[in-house]
């Protein structure tokens, strides 16, 4: 590697740091105005594992309204978009 392209690596590694820094750091005050809301999420919407632990990822919810499937929602909407705040028992 010629000192032209080391150069331009390390500027280009160093765009990619600050920048992911950026993005990490804009994601925490939407996260603070969101709330799990659950028996709300469509069948394959939901946003990640369900409180029973039957799958681990987000997608992967078999059935509309399933009450222990959950979806980040505005902070204050959950109960009046039909869902609760805590899973199901």
């Amino acid at each position: 590697m010629n000192k032209r392209q080391a150069i331009t690596a390390a500027a280009l590694a160093g765009l990619c740091v600050v920048t992911a820094g950026v993005a990490y750091a804009a994601d925490a005050p939407a996260k603070a105005e969101k709330e799990k809301c659950y028996g709300i999420a469509k069948a394959g919407q939901n946003d990640c594992a369900t409180a029973t632990g039957s799958h681990s990822c987000a997608g992967q919810g078999k059935v509309d309204k399933d009450a222990n499937e959950w979806k980040y929602v505005a902070k204050g909407t959950c109960e009046k978009a039909g869902g609760k705040l805590t899973a199901a028992k």
